[in-house]
C-alpha cells in the first residue's frame, strides 16, 4: 500500500469528520483506531486517517502517539502528513496542538508549517488570524463554556505561540487572494525571520484549495478538515490521486439500534430533546456516575427493556453549569474519566445484547466507546451530516457492524433519527 495522504487525527469524531471530507473529494480512505497492527487487513486506498484519542491527555504522551502514527504512515509512502484538529482549535495554553506540531515538525524537517482550522463548510472561519464561529468570535460564541478545553482567546497566532517553542506568523487573507505564488513568498519571508509554524486565513473553500496547493509543497500541515478538502483536491486536480464516487458496500445490518449521547454541547443537548419525540430516552444521572452509584448497571437493564420497540438513545449530556458544579465537586479529570467509562461499559453491553448498530455523540465519548469495543479501523460510507459519516467496522473481531461518531456541535436538530435512517 502506497499511500498519497497520510491524516493524524487528535479525537476520534474529528477523524471520521477528516474521512468524510476526504472520501467526498474522491479519495478512497481508511479511518484507524490508532496505529494499525501490521496483520490488520485493509483495502488499497489513497488516504489513511489514524485516530488518536490524544486531544485533551497529557501533551508528552499526545507528541509519543503522535509520532508513532507519523512514523506509521511514512513508512507506507505518504509524502505529506495532516495533524487533523478540531475546527475550534480546541486545546489549552499547555497543549496539544503546539507540542505535537513542533515534534512533527521537527521530524519532517519542514522549515514552517501552514496552521489553519479554517472549515466555512461549519461556519468556523480564520480572518486576520481570528477564528470565527460563524459570525462570532471564538471566545464570544458557546464553544468558551466547553468542559474539557475552554477556549478564551480568538486570535490563533496569539494561543498557538503560547503552547508552542514555534515563532508563529499569519499569511492574511489579502495574500491568500493573490493565490499559490504570494503565499510561498510570503511563507519564505516568514521562515527568514525565524518563523516556523504561520496560521493562514481563510472565508470561503476556494481559499482552502489554494491553500492545499501549497500545502502539498511540504511534508506536513496542521489543521481541520477544511484543510483536509484543500488537499484532497489538490491531489486530485495534479493527477496524483484518480477521484472515485463509488461509496462502500451499503448491505444491511438490520438488528436493534441505540444511540448514547455524552456531549455537553448545545447542539447535542437540543439533538436528545428532539430524539424524545420519537424513541424512549434514559437521561443519565451525571453525580451518580461520578460517585459510583452503578448507572450503566441500570442503564442497560433500561435498555434491554426497550430494544426490541425500536431505536433508543441514552444520554450522560449536562449543562455546562451542571458540569462545571460536577468537576468543582469531583475534579475535572475524574469527573470526565467516570462519564466516559460509564458510557464506554454501557456500549460494551449494548453490544452484547446484540446491537450492531450505534450512534455515538461527543468526541471523548466516541473514544471512550471505540477503545472499549476494540474496533481497529473503518469504511467510510455515505454522509449523514456535514463531518458525520456512517463507519462500517474493518476487522472486528466481532464481526459486522456500523456506526457513527458525532462531534459534539455537529449535526441538525434532528440528527439521531437522521442517522439511524442510513445506517439499515
Amino acid at each position: 500500500m502506497t499511500l498519497a495522504l497520510g491524516c493524524i487525527a487528535d479525537d476520534y469524531t474529528g477523524a471520521s469528520d477528516l474521512a468524510n471530507m476526504l472520501t467526498r473529494c474522491g479519495l478512497r480512505t481508511v479511518q484507524t483506531i490508532g496505529v494499525p497492527d501490521d496483520a490488520l487487513a485493509m483495502p488499497e486506498v489513497d488516504a489513511v486517517v489514524v485516530s488518536l484519542k490524544s486531544r485533551s491527555i497529557d501533551a508528552s504522551k499526545a507528541v509519543v502517539r503522535s509520532r508513532e502514527a507519523d512514523k506509521w504512515l511514512r513508512a507506507r509512502g505518504a509524502s505529506h502528513v495532516l495533524f487533523k484538529i478540531c475546527s475550534t482549535f480546541d486545546s489549552t495554553d499547555a497543549g496539544n496542538i503546539g507540542p505535537v506540531m513542533d515534534a512533527l515538525q521537527a521530524d519532517s524537517r519542514d522549515p514552517i508549517v501552514l496552521v489553519t482550522p479554517a472549515f466555512p463548510g461549519t461556519e468556523r472561519t480564520v480572518y486576520q488570524g481570528n477564528l470565527f464561529v460563524g459570525s462570532v468570535p471564538l471566545n464570544e460564541s458557546p464553544l468558551k463554556d466547553h468542559p474539557l478545553n475552554p477556549m478564551h482567546d480568538s486570535n490563533l497566532v496569539r494561543v498557538l505561540a503560547r503552547q508552542s517553542k514555534s515563532r508563529v506568523g499569519l499569511v492574511d487573507l489579502a495574500t491568500v487572494a493573490k493565490g499559490p505564488d504570494a503565499i510561498r513568498a510570503r511563507l519564505t519571508k516568514l521562515a527568514k525571520q525565524g518563523v516556523s509554524a504561520a496560521i493562514i486565513d481563510s472565508v470561503f473553500d476556494p481559499e482552502l484549495e489554494t491553500i492545499g496547493k501549497v500545502a502539498l509543497g511540504h511534508r506536513l500541515s496542521v489543521g481541520a478538515s477544511g484543510m483536509g478538502l484543500g488537499l484532497a483536491r489538490g491531489l486530485v486536480a495534479s493527477g496524483r490521486v484518480k477521484a472515485i464516487s463509488s461509496s462502500i458496500d451499503q448491505k444491511a445490518i438490520g438488528g436493534p439500534v441505540a444511540c448514547l449521547a455524552g456531549s455537553c454541547s448545545q447542539a447535542t443537548l437540543a439533538q436528545v430533546t428532539q430524539a424524545e419525540k420519537s424513541m424512549p430516552v434514559l437521561r443519565l444521572d451525571p453525580e451518580k456516575i461520578v460517585s459510583g452509584a452503578g448507572g450503566a448497571e441500570r442503564a442497560l437493564a433500561w435498555a434491554r427493556e426497550h430494544l426490541g420497540k425500536g431505536p433508543i438513545l441514552i444520554a450522560s449530556s449536562s449543562t455546562p453549569d451542571q458540569v462545571a458544579t460536577l468537576q468543582a465537586k469531583h475534579g475535572r479529570d475524574a469527573t470526565g474519566h467516570a462519564i466516559e467509562q460509564a458510557m464506554a461499559a454501557i456500549s460494551e453491553g449494548l453490544v452484547v445484547a446484540g446491537v450492531r448498530r450505534l450512534v455515538i455523540a461527543g468526541g471523548e465519548t466516541s473514544g471512550a466507546v471505540v477503545d472499549r469495543l476494540g474496533i481497529p479501523a473503518f469504511l467510510v460510507g455515505p454522509e449523514i451530516a456535514t463531518g458525520v459519516p456512517a463507519l462500517r467496522c474493518v476487522g472486528w473481531s466481532r464481526g459486522e457492524a456500523v456506526m457513527a461518531l458525532k462531534s459534539g456541535n455537529f449535526g441538525g436538530p434532528d440528527f439521531f433519527n437522521d442517522a439511524i435512517r442510513l445506517m439499515p
